[in-house]
């Protein structure tokens, strides 16, 4: 392993440690010196790669900025088989990559107040809402989807949805629901 893939490894090790710590602990109860003792390293050294705690929140809310955007791509598809195969999609890798239950839970609590502004601003910014709601429109247009309020029930959609993200990332055992229960909410 090359000097650079070293250093992305550990970059990254911090990354997923500080993850867990904030989802567990909370943000403001995760000290920087906890992150370096469960990475573990020195906590100097883990200044050389984050200036501040509140550099590595920003990092991992760019992170799951960056996914939630996957999220909102145009599609040709039908909606009801777009988000079905989301979910789908989605159920499954956060599985394999049990990481991205917890960046759900951690995006959640940085959008709310007395988080720093920087990290806070950029999880609002990221909106799966909107283009969920465009969804909804056609689905309801084909007549797939239920009349209603399209943008509340996108967010009805996507508070399910991070409900049960929260739930996997507390009890690992859980299995995942069918996506098809969670788009029923939308026919």
């Amino acid at each position: 392993m090359t000097r650079k893939e070293q250093k992305e490894e550990r970059k990254k090790a911090i990354l997923m440690t500080a993850l867990t710590l904030f989802v567990e602990r909370g943000y403001y109860d995760t000290k920087i010196t906890d992150i370096a003792a469960a990475v573990p390293m020195s906590t100097g050294l883990l200044f050389h790669y984050f200036e501040s705690k509140e550099e590595l929140l920003l990092e991992l809310v760019k992170m799951g900025a960056a996914g939630t955007k996957m999220a909102s791509q145009e599609t040709e598809y039908p909606p009801e088989i777009f988000l079905t195969g989301f979910l789908r999609q989605l159920f499954s890798y956060a599985k394999e990559q049990p990481w991205v239950f917890n960046m759900f839970v951690l995006m959640g609590q940085v959008r709310r107040a007395g988080m720093p502004e920087d990290a806070r601003n950029l999880a609002l910014s990221v909106d799966a809402v909107d283009m969920t709601a465009k969804l909804i429109e056609k689905g309801q247009k084909a007549g797939v989807f239920h009349e209603g309020d399209a943008g509340l029930m996108a967010r009805c959609f996507w508070a399910s949805v991070q409900g049960i993200m929260e739930e996997m990332a507390m009890d690992k055992s859980m299995e995942a629901p069918k996506p098809e229960w969670i788009i029923a909410m939308l026919k």
